[in-house]
């Protein structure tokens, strides 16, 4: 069995680390960096945003920047106040089990919860160490990726990736234990141990025939979720919904991750809400399960890179001064600790 993932894996490039994935094109963004003559050549990108929104910016400062109405009703907590405070913040904002709970400055899905009771909450609040949010859980039941970069002298943007998000899910027939529709499940199979982890407890329940388990909540490729290409879904009328979003908030590159009552309303600009949105670091995932071949992978990246640093060097240029070298790395570094602490938790 063993043996046999191992192959899976070498010869499906979807599924390989990041680093040896982004490995054979690292020499461009170094190239970026050396013409920029900063290492951190992205930050001028999305000048609103902490670092250009490549890494360790909180959900707190994006949500900030749209609409109230387009965006999830979230309340932000601070480890350590009483859990009975924390209820009372929490009865009178209105927020109703079940409803989201996850770091305020997370990546990856780490410590992503669905929260149904007061124990679960309770369990949460006591163990997370830094600032988390408590959110709504938004019901919409199409969950969708854009990706939507604009150079700045220019007034109208591109919808580069547009898909359809499907969370890591099995279902029952009526015989087969949680354990054995995990073994024969396509993608959820190569994370048994974390499955394991969080679901071991119902490894031998038997699903009803027809019954859906959510392995994961959240929608990252990451996390197993299974994207769908919407690329003929785009049209001048998504590309405007866009364009308006993000001249108000001065956001020129990255990708919002979005719940919709349909594909039409959000074209219409209407029933829809912002779950996030992240900026430079922000990878276009239109690139998996869509039948890509590695070389149109590698060819989707570069142009996004060169985007990236186009906007980047004429925002620079207007002012938006690159970070130091000494004050980058001073907030890297803090945010790859943060998340190490996190990945710590998530286990």
């Amino acid at each position: 069995m063993r043996v046999r993932k191992f192959f899976e894996r070498l010869f499906n490039w979807e599924l390989w680390n990041f680093h040896i994935l982004y490995a054979p094109i690292a020499p461009v963004w170094l190239w970026y960096c050396i013409k920029s003559r900063s290492l951190w050549f992205f930050t001028p990108s999305n000048p609103n945003i902490t670092f250009g929104g490549f890494e360790g910016e909180g959900k707190k400062e994006m949500y900030q920047l749209l609409p109230a109405e387009i965006t999830p009703q979230t309340i932000y907590v601070k480890p350590g106040i009483s859990f009975h405070d924390l209820k009372k913040r929490v009865d009178a904002s209105g927020i109703r089990y079940p409803f989201v709970v996850k770091p305020d400055v997370g990546m990856k899905g780490i410590l992503f919860r669905v929260i149904e009771d007061d124990a679960q909450l309770k369990k949460y609040h006591a163990h997370i160490p830094f600032k988390y949010i408590i959110q709504e859980k938004i019901d919409f039941p199409v969950e969708v990726s854009v990706f939507y970069y604009r150079y700045p002298w220019q007034s109208t943007g591109v919808v580069s990736g547009f898909i359809y998000k499907e969370l890591l899910q099995v279902t029952g027939d009526g015989k087969s234990t949680l354990k054995q529709l995990i073994n024969q499940h396509e993608r959820a199979r190569y994370r048994f141990e974390e499955m394991e982890l969080k679901h071991g407890h119902d490894f031998d329940k038997i699903l009803e025939t027809g019954e859906v388990f959510y392995l994961s909540f959240a929608g990252n490729h990451n996390r197993g979720a299974r994207f769908t290409n919407l690329h003929h879904e785009i049209n001048p009328a998504l590309v405007a919904v866009f364009d308006k979003l993000s001249q108000d908030t001065q956001f020129y590159y990255g990708r919002y991750d979005i719940k919709t009552n349909s594909i039409e309303d959000l074209k219409n600009g209407k029933h829809f809400i912002v779950l996030e949105y992240n900026g430079a670091g922000a990878e276009p995932n239109h690139i998996y399960d869509c039948g890509m071949s590695l070389g149109k992978a590698y060819k989707t990246i570069l142009q996004h890179w060169r985007a990236l640093y186009e906007i980047s060097r004429y925002n620079a240029k207007q002012g938006h001064a690159y970070w130091s070298y000494r004050r980058g790395k001073k907030y890297l570094r803090a945010a790859k600790h943060h998340f190490r602490i996190l990945e710590k938790f998530d286990e």
